[in-house]
């Protein structure tokens, strides 16, 4: 089965569209497992296109002097406590 998304805007549409079929229950059990394995694919996609996201975005701080300085992106900022 071939991937037919290409955007994660769609992909995370059409992983959408499958839950909702998968969740009424009305499918053979076939057809389920066909699903499925299309929704594992996507969900993979749009994982990987969030890794790929991840890895370009930089925070742009600006310092005491005004400067810019680049910093990793981490999913906790700065200064939060957990």
């Amino acid at each position: 089965m071939e991937l037919k998304v290409r955007d994660f805007e769609s992909a995370l549409k059409s992983l959408e569209d499958i839950v909702v079929q998968l969740e009424t229950g009305d499918l053979a059990l076939d057809r389920a497992l066909e699903l499925f394995e299309e929704g594992i694919k996507i969900s993979r996609f749009c994982n990987s296109k969030l890794e790929e996201a991840e890895r370009k975005v930089e925070i742009l701080v600006k310092t005491a002097d005004g400067s810019l300085k680049e910093t990793p992106f981490s999913e906790e900022p700065e200064g939060s406590e957990a």
